[in-house]
């Protein structure tokens, strides 16, 4: 049963729990920055570069459905606590690696640690938080999840070229693993004097069958083209290649280079509680708020793509990646659909299938990127090698937009069959004359 009322105990367990996945951002954006010693580190060229994202981030969505249901059946505690150990081998692990096989293996063994982190803060949210708290823990908990992104911008750039690579990403490996410790003893599943739910292992019939029931259900479907369609541009320019086309093609320093990428953390930091007070009072504002953040940015690659010669005035590209980033408190609205639509015995395997969306998008972009770099840079210019390149980027974007719209329609037409059965719906919406264009 949902709480009535947050209490300084579920404070506290959320703290505990969000430093993990601030720990997983960091983890997960660090590559971003260190992509160019990362290539001469390993001597490879774009495409084996791009790898090591496609790898982890495809295994970060590959694991999403098995994490919700591995937290559905073993809590987010003991979920959370193996997420901070794999993390932290994973890390440690690329910190020594010398050939690009291990390094491979290292940000495999990341990526799935990072997996488990996620769904495991929001089931936390939706035990030790009353229903009208949700969205606001959950923007919040991504907001401060960007202070690990912000810091593989900047610092990390900084740290890198004092202490070197070893010694960053060891240290870095080493404090989230023992990090494990803390959260296996602070972090508990439910309230004091809420009972333990005791489930029972499920068949692996009612596994697929507790898959397909979250998928069937359309504000899962819709969630999870919003999260396909809004969190895949920033992830793609903040995890791997965004640094690279700042530098490469842009002409801008290192130092400089981060700043401009440290807008994507910076702005996604502080817009995302604001959506989340927003959404959480209006929720019926929230796909207006998502359909408008796809138009705009549509523009913004527009711009990005189609300015003369390629490289774009400095003061143009902080506006631009800012309006960029909001696609990631944007990408929050799919966790609230699938939140408000599921049961809560199916919140967590719902969520993982959301999650997928936005990274198998990243997956097959960020290796579409290296792939086609790779073709086109012998015989273009860096700018325009990486605007051929990013065509991937905003082709995905489209079909997103696309799949985002149909599934809007049916998942409205979806709460209308419902009110007119004279059920309960969450949120109370108000029929548009395009509506009854929409089949039920």
């Amino acid at each position: 049963m949902p709480v009535d009322r947050a209490t300084k105990q579920a404070w506290l367990i959320w703290s505990t729990a969000v430093l993990v996945y601030i720990a997983a951002l960091f983890h997960r954006t660090s590559l971003g920055v260190a992509s160019l010693e990362a290539g001469d580190r390993f001597a490879v060229g774009p495409a084996a570069l791009g790898t090591f994202t496609v790898l982890q981030i495809g295994l970060y969505a590959l694991m999403q459905i098995p994490t919700g249901l591995l937290v559905d059946r073993f809590g987010p505690r003991r979920v959370l606590t193996a997420a901070a150990l794999l993390m932290g081998l994973g890390q440690v692990l690329f910190a020594v690696a010398d050939s690009y096989p291990l390094g491979l293996a290292a940000r495999a063994v990341l990526g799935v640690g990072d997996a488990m982190t996620w769904v495991s803060v929001l089931r936390l949210a939706a035990a030790h938080f009353p229903p009208r708290r949700f969205t606001l823990v959950m923007t919040l908990s991504a907001a401060l999840g960007g202070a690990g992104n912000l810091v593989a911008t900047v610092p990390l750039t900084l740290l890198l070229e004092d202490a070197g690579w070893t010694v960053t990403f060891l240290v870095a490996g080493l404090g989230t693993a023992a990090y494990a410790a803390v959260v296996s003893w602070r972090v508990r599943e439910v309230p004091d004097g809420v009972p333990q739910p005791v489930v029972e292992p499920v068949p692996l019939r009612a596994v697929g069958a507790k898959v397909r029931d979250a998928w069937r259900e359309p504000s899962t479907r819709l969630g999870f083209w919003v999260h396909f369609t809004s969190m895949s541009t920033p992830a793609v320019l903040g995890l791997l290649w965004g640094f690279p086309y700042l530098v490469e093609a842009q002409g801008l320093s290192r130092p400089s280079a981060s700043a401009v990428l440290s807008t994507l953390v910076l702005v996604a930091i502080v817009t995302g509680p604001v959506m989340g007070t927003v959404i959480g009072g209006r929720p019926e504002w929230r796909m207006p708020i998502v359909g408008t953040y796809l138009a705009v940015a549509v523009l913004c690659w527009a711009v990005l793509l189609g300015w003369p010669g390629g490289v774009l005035p400095t003061p143009v590209l902080y506006p631009v990646f800012a309006v960029l980033a909001l696609g990631n408190p944007a990408s929050g609205v799919a966790f609230a659909l699938v939140r408000d639509y599921n049961p809560l015995h199916r919140v967590s395997t719902a969520t993982g299938v959301a999650n997928v969306g936005g990274f198998g998008a990243v997956t097959s972009t960020a290796l579409a990127v290296g792939v086609l770099l790779d073709v086109v840079e012998p015989h273009l210019a860096a700018p325009q090698a990486y605007r051929v390149a990013f065509l991937s980027v905003v082709s995905v974007l489209l079909v997103g937009v696309w799949r985002t719209v149909v599934w809007w329609r049916r998942a409205r037409a979806a709460v209308f069959a419902a009110v007119d059965r004279g059920e309960a719906v969450p949120v109370q919406l108000r029929r548009r004359r395009w509506d009854v264009l929409v089949e039920a």
